[in-house]
């Protein structure tokens, strides 16, 4: 807590701070103002609990900078300190909310008692909206939880609340996380929840209807980052499927699309680092490179997010595969970029860049070498077989 000494008389100001067993009483800041004036630029810098301000004052006096605080409804607690017994400076206090009133000369028991009583409200007053700010944020996450279901049954279509809790990015990825039923995974859930809004790179949320469903709208390209904390965290194993969202209107038909596909038994499982078998790593990294082929999958990040050795690494995948990782991921890419030339009207530039290459060059040559034409040859190509 803060609390603010105002006093025009510096004398006044030493007689309360030897007078109060500040720190005792939770006070780990005492600021001094010798006006009222002053006191307002030091409460809208540093929000002081508690205010012990003399009435009389220059400049600005302390009933004066109690109308002030009680105007802007500023939660500072005030005590008039002053020599003047006067029914006037009550009347005045009591309209302005002061918390209690004291005579000059000071007793110090009498200082005592009204600083341990005001801090103790303080600190109750902390709590009691400590807790109202819990209780709001759980009622704010289970509407918004509420809305993400309704959502994606197709039972509403406002995306208001939704987008305001979500990255603006252009597009997202949809994951949907099962859990078995004898599993409890609402901590570890609650903890992605705050890390991905911590980070601004998604959110966490539970299907009302299946307490062990959870659906993960992330910013698109940072699901490797969220796996990884997850292998590192949960303690329990999960089922996953995933595909990216365009656009946020269609979260229902992607919903849909991915529980049949969890019905079908289509999914990827997620393991803690020290339970996966090495056949089981084999096949996730090649899932991985599968899925995120078009980023960054060198062997050194590989190694990095299944804490493996690049050349363990190298190894396994080449027997999950028969080629090494560098032409895995070319055929890949090429694949896709053949699939674009075909089904877009991106240019060779676009799809470079699109694909992680930075020159189009470069990538003009590899392509050639692995079908046997350059892109816009490739591209002419197929549009003459369709027009025959």
């Amino acid at each position: 807590m803060k609390a603010l000494l105002v006093d025009d008389e510096r004398n006044g100001r030493d007689v309360l701070r030897m007078l109060g067993d500040w720190e005792e009483n939770g006070i780990t800041k005492l600021l001094e103002a010798s006006n009222g004036e002053e006191a307002l630029q030091l409460i809208a810098a540093e929000q002081p609990e508690i205010v012990f301000t003399d009435i009389k004052m220059p400049r600005m006096d302390g009933i004066q900078l109690m109308e002030r605080l009680y105007a802007a409804g500023d939660r500072a607690k005030c005590i008039l300190v002053t020599g003047y017994d006067d029914y006037q400076f009550m009347r005045k206090a009591i309209q302005f909310n002061s918390f209690d009133y004291l005579l000059k000369p000071i007793e110090p028991d009498s200082f005592a008692k009204v600083l341990e009583k005001v801090s103790q409200v303080v600190q109750s007053d902390r709590n009691t909206h400590t807790e109202e700010a819990v209780m709001l944020e759980d009622a704010k996450r289970l509407r918004l939880e509420q809305l993400v279901t309704a959502l994606c049954k197709n039972e509403t279509n406002d995306l208001s609340l939704l987008k305001e809790a979500l990255p603006q990015v252009e597009q997202l990825d949809l994951t949907l996380l099962s859990f078995y039923h004898m599993h409890q995974p609402a901590a570890c859930m609650d903890r992605l929840g705050d890390e991905l809004q911590r980070t601004a790179c998604g959110d966490v949320f539970r299907v009302q209807s299946d307490e062990h469903l959870y659906i993960v709208l992330s910013a698109a390209g940072h699901w490797l980052e969220i796996e990884n904390w997850l292998r590192q965290h949960l303690p329990i194993p999960v089922r996953l499927v995933q595909q990216q969202l365009p656009e946020l209107d269609g979260i229902a038909s992607a919903f849909c699309r991915l529980r049949s596909e969890l019905a079908a038994h289509h999914y990827r499982t997620i393991r803690r680092l020290d339970e996966l078998e090495s056949e089981q790593r084999g096949q996730d990294i090649v899932a991985y490179v599968k899925d995120y082929y078009m980023e960054d999958v060198s062997l050194e990040r590989l190694s990095k997010l299944f804490f493996l050795t690049k050349e363990h690494i190298s190894r396994k995948f080449k027997q999950e595969t028969g080629m090494t990782l560098s032409k895995f991921v070319t055929n890949c890419r090429m694949k896709q970029a053949r699939e674009w030339l075909e089904q877009s009207d991106k240019t060779s530039y676009d799809i470079a860049r699109l694909l992680g290459y930075q020159d189009e060059k470069y990538f003009s040559k590899l392509f050639k070498k692995e079908a046997g034409l350059t892109p816009s040859a490739y591209r002419s190509k197929k549009k003459n077989q369709e027009a025959t």
